[in-house]
C-alpha cells in the first residue's frame, strides 16, 4: 500500500519561511518523479514544483526565486523549502508521485498525501 505523509506545515507571517517534507512508502521511491501541488480555498488545486528521477526541477512561475524542491532517496523523502511566503500562498500542499517523467499536470501523478496547511498572516 502506497503512502505518502506531508508534514511541516504551520501559520507564519509574511516574509517567514517553512520547510515542508514528505515521505513515502510502498512504493520504490526513486523509480518515481516527486511533486507539490496546493490548493487554496474556493480554488483549483495547482502545481507549485516538480522534481524528477534525475533530479531535474521545475517551478511555477509564482513561486520561482522563493520556493526549492529536494528529494533525499535514501529517506525516501522530498522537501519543499519555502521562502519569503505571502499571504497569497496560503494553502493546502499536496505531495504526489507520479511514474511518468517530467509531468507538471495533475493527471500525472498516480499517488497523493492528505495534505498539510501552509496559513500565511499579513
Amino acid at each position: 500500500q502506497v503512502q505518502l505523509v506531508e508534514s511541516g506545515g504551520g501559520l507564519v507571517q509574511a516574509g517567514g519561511s517553512l520547510r515542508l517534507s514528505c515521505t513515502a512508502s510502498g512504493l520504490t521511491f526513486t523509480n518515481y518523479d516527486m511533486g507539490w501541488f496546493r490548493q487554496a480555498p474556493g480554488k483549483e488545486r495547482e502545481f507549485v514544483a516538480t522534481i524528477t528521477r534525475t533530479r531535474i526541477t521545475n517551478y511555477a512561475d509564482s513561486v520561482k526565486g522563493r520556493f526549492s524542491i529536494s528529494r533525499a532517496n535514501a529517506r525516501n523523502t522530498v522537501y519543499l523549502q519555502t521562502n519569503n511566503l505571502q499571504p497569497e500562498d496560503t494553502a493546502v500542499y499536496y505531495c504526489a508521485a507520479s511514474r511518468t517523467y517530467g509531468s507538471v499536470e495533475l493527471n500525472g501523478y498516480d499517488y497523493w498525501g492528505q495534505g498539510t496547511q501552509v496559513t500565511v498572516s499579513s
